[in-house]
């Protein structure tokens, strides 16, 4: 356990956390930060709490002890100016069947406040689906539907993602995509924590882990 000294000048900074679930500690006195430019590999066996955790980073979930805080700031005092700074795609993706990719996009522009990021088509492109903007989403495959998901990430830019599982359903090439994707936003100075079992292409500069099961 760390000692009790000052929260991160910048970042993500946990302390203490703990959680349980149905009378089972899932996890206890986790600490770790995350800086610019960093990336960070949740680890452990199916039911160590991975998902858990990412719930309560997304202040969807509160933690039974512990506190996290952004940039200096407890993120419960502060809550939607992190919110404000912070990405998060879980299992259940949110595309809306009935509406293509392209308009799922512009929804999710307008919701996240239509500043800045790459145009609807290009962020498309980048996850590998160019020439399904305008099909149906509930046409699309599982692995297709997860990239409409991810390509949000590239539409309404935040400096931290926080990704459960997010190459899951998807082909080799397109992991190779989404891989690069989260490459290029941590190498470009923002962060990232995801759970995923798929080695990043990235140095031990750039990506720390946690084992819950340690």
């Amino acid at each position: 356990m760390k000692p009790a000294n000052a929260p991160a000048r910048e970042g993500l900074e946990v302390r203490n956390l703990s959680c349980s679930r149905e009378d089972r500690q899932l996890f206890s006195d986790l600490d770790f930060s995350l800086k610019p430019g960093m990336a960070l590999q949740i680890e452990g066996p199916n039911g160590s709490g991975k998902t858990t955790l990412l719930r309560i980073l997304c202040g969807l979930r509160l933690a039974d002890e512990g506190s996290i805080y952004w940039n200096s700031l407890d993120t419960l005092e502060h809550r939607s100016e992190y919110l404000a700074e912070l990405a998060y795609i879980g299992h259940n993706h949110g595309v809306k069947g009935e509406l293509t990719p392209l308009e799922n996009l512009r929804v999710a522009r307008a919701l996240g406040g239509g500043q800045g990021g790459l145009g609807e088509d290009e962020a498309l492109e980048k996850v590998g689906l160019f020439g399904f903007e305008d099909v149906p989403s509930r046409t699309l495959s599982a692995g297709q539907r997860r990239r409409v998901a991810l390509a949000r990430l590239l539409i309404n830019p935040v400096p931290l993602w926080i990704l459960d599982e997010p190459f899951t359903a998807i082909d080799i090439q397109g992991q190779s995509q989404i891989e690069a994707m989260i490459t290029h936003h941590v190498l470009d100075g923002g962060m990232a924590v995801l759970t995923s079992h798929h080695p990043l292409d990235l140095s031990a500069d750039h990506l720390s882990s946690v084992n819950l099961a340690s």
